[in-house]
């Protein structure tokens, strides 16, 4: 089965996550494909939108495949990791054509990563967000994605959502303007995205260009701070090394802060 499917209808993109029996977890070759579809969609003329969603009613995507990260020792591991993200994460963002996340139940880490660098995000009302990495693997954030994510929500929802590792319902996500909409099920989540990507496709393209590459360009100031080594104390922590062999073995994380 192919883990990434994209189809075009009538000048919108169709792209879904298909790995339902794992919540959508993405691994690398699902975030390869990803970033080419936004790299040949920046190009197709006859593409005026792109909806991202996940196959079935429980995820988007809850992350990154947590088997990939068992091999993880260096820092050399760390960093190549995020800056893989970050390659997807920026084509995706920097895409010329509008795009729109449809979310629905499991959104987190990776998958909470996607949809935060799409232009907008409509949620069904079993939408669950965040990113409860202090509580599952202890490892961070790359830089660039605290900079989207608090120009996205503003550092003090960031820190909430990080400390806490919560999940915040849709609801709740509406409220502090992470998503603009919330539909009652999947279904309507469906139809909604389309519709709304559709409206979109209606309006002049270069109104549309212009005002994503500004948006853009206003993040990336906070992004030339350095990370790399906030990234490696993380990944290549005894607590990181734990975390993932805790949570394959679905058994609680002892943290010791080394």
């Amino acid at each position: 089965m192919d883990e990434l499917l994209y189809e075009t209808r009538d000048g919108i993109g169709f792209i879904t996550l298909n790995r339902p029996q794992a919540r959508n977890a993405m691994t690398f070759p699902m975030y390869e494909k990803l970033r080419e579809i936004a790299l040949a969609a920046g190009e197709d003329r006859s593409l005026r939108a792109l909806v991202i969603t996940g196959a079935g009613e429980k995820a988007f995507a809850a992350g990154t495949d947590i088997s990939q990260f068992t091999e993880f020792r260096t820092p050399e591991d760390a960093l190549q990791y995020e800056e893989r993200i970050d390659r997807v994460l920026s084509a995706l963002e920097a895409c010329p054509k509008p795009t729109i996340a449809a979310i629905a139940g499991a959104c987190t880490g990776g998958g909470a990563g996607i949809a935060a660098v799409c232009d907008m995000r409509i949620a069904a009302a079993n939408a669950r967000i965040g990113f409860p990495i202090a509580k599952t693997l202890g490892n961070c954030l790359s830089m660039a994605n605290y900079a989207r994510l608090a120009a996205l929500i503003g550092p003090a929802r960031v820190i909430d959502l990080v400390y806490t590792a919560r999940l915040i319902e849709a609801e709740e996500a509406r409220a502090i303007g992470l998503v603009s909409e919330v539909l009652p099920d999947h279904a309507a989540l469906q139809a909604r995205a389309e519709a709304l990507a559709r409206t979109i496709a209606g309006h002049a393209p270069l109104t549309l260009r212009a005002t994503k590459e500004a948006m853009r360009r206003l993040r990336l100031a906070a992004r030339q701070v350095e990370g790399d080594d906030l990234v490696t104390m993380c990944f290549t922590s005894n607590d990181f090394r734990e975390g993932v062999a805790n949570f394959l073995a679905k058994k609680p994380a002892s943290w010791t802060g080394t």
